[in-house]
């Protein structure tokens, strides 16, 4: 990283060891979590509801709950507002939502609210929602990065305390020294950015950090990418990939070599592969969070390498501003 950031992404990725040791330390953000968990301990069952990023910190917080021993699902957004699941009267709801903005993400948890079901938030600093927990200042890079890592650090947080065995008060103290050898020493220098598309896989966990990686790269970087379970990448979805593309490989986890043997073929294809490994002795969900920032530098470095704005994604007619009011519980 430049010793002076030349973009508010630089920026916002930077920050993450300091405002992961913030929050993990930060009293306020403890009080909150203790009460969203006296909240989520009653509950029979634990969804978890975001958009975009969120969902992606939706899904790896439904893994650590799970490794509670809760009942816990993630839904996107706009799913659980016009198809919603059957919920019940003992369930709770975790919205993430990193802007306290995003449209079906605030539907879901009107929704909720006025269904009487208890809603916990994961939000930005300042949002003001009851029983929230404010993770980070709204970000100044339209490509999302510390907001996401601290919604990491408060759903760990939050299993720590309902009583996950693997993470703990222990393995989340690891986590911003894991994050900072991430951006100090990132790995990703040999990867170079493909003729065509640039595929990300990995395994259980790291398949949610693939995805995240992906749409990292083509928001800050435009550069076309997507990120996939290996195990579905294997199954047809490997077939159009040539030498114009590229692979990029993520563990841990690789339990039983799946990811390594699928790496080594598209090798063998004469498709540049290349790997990413997170070596600190992270449980496999905590370890998701430097392996992000690994995808998160690269996404940086491609940026600027291409000349591309990463601070200012959302442009032209997706813009709109409609486009961003459809499904808002205000309309």
């Amino acid at each position: 990283m430049s010793t002076q950031a030349v973009t508010n992404l630089e920026t916002q990725i930077v920050s993450q060891p300091d405002e992961l040791s913030r929050v993990l330390t930060s009293g306020t953000t403890r009080e909150q979590v203790h009460a969203a968990v006296e909240a989520l301990q009653r509950a029979n069952r634990l969804w978890l509801v975001g958009t975009g990023t969120s969902h992606h910190a939706a899904i790896l917080g439904a893994g650590m709950l799970q490794d509670a021993g809760r009942s816990a699902v993630a839904v996107p957004s706009m799913r659980f507002v016009v198809w919603a699941p059957i919920i019940g009267p003992d369930d709770a709801i975790v919205v993430i939502t990193h802007t306290g903005e995003t449209a079906y993400a605030l539907a879901a948890r009107a929704l909720a609210t006025t269904a009487g079901i208890d809603v916990v938030t994961i939000t930005k600093r300042g949002a003001g929602f009851p029983r929230s927990i404010e993770t980070c200042e709204k970000e100044t890079a339209e490509t999302y990065t510390v907001s996401y890592t601290t919604a990491l650090m408060v759903l760990g947080m939050i299993a720590a305390e309902m009583g996950s065995e693997t993470i703990t008060e222990d393995s989340l103290a690891l986590v911003p020294g894991a994050v900072r050898n991430a951006i100090e020493t990132s790995g990703i220098e040999a990867i170079a950015a493909p003729e065509r598309e640039l595929v990300i896989a990995g395994a259980g966990p790291a398949a949610i950090t693939a995805r995240e990686g992906a749409l990292k790269l083509r928001e800050g970087a435009r550069v076309l990418a997507e990120g996939f379970d290996v195990e579905h990448l294997l199954h047809g979805s490997a077939v159009p990939l040539d030498p114009r593309d590229a692979v990029v490989a993520l563990t841990p986890p690789d339990t039983d070599g799946f990811v390594e043997a699928v790496s080594s073929a598209a090798a063998s294809e004469g498709i540049p592969t290349y790997r990413i490994q997170e070596p600190t002795p992270l449980p496999t969900l905590l370890a998701q969070i430097p392996l992000t920032v690994r995808l998160q530098v690269l996404a940086l470095r491609f940026a600027l390498e291409r000349g591309q704005d990463p601070d200012t994604v959302i442009t032209g007619n997706w813009a709109t501003e409609r486009l961003w009011t459809i499904g808002r519980p205000d309309r």
